[in-house]
C-alpha cells in the first residue's frame, strides 16, 4: 500500500509540473510541493498505523 501510494503520488507530482491539476491549491505548477508535504504526512500515517 505504501509503495502505491508512494508512486500515485510521485505521478501526481510529475503531471502538476507539465500541466497544472486545476484543484483548489493546485492551481499553479509551483504548487507541486503541496503534493510531497501531502506525500510526506500519509506515509507517516501508514507508519503509525501499522502494527
Amino acid at each position: 500500500m505504501q509503495k502505491a501510494l508512494a508512486l500515485i503520488l510521485l505521478l501526481a507530482m510529475a503531471v502538476q509540473l507539465i500541466w497544472p491539476l486545476g484543484l483548489p491549491g493546485l492551481r499553479y505548477r509551483r504548487d507541486f510541493w503541496k503534493i510531497a508535504v501531502f506525500a510526506i504526512v500519509m506515509m507517516m500515517v501508514t507508519v503509525l498505523i501499522r502494527p
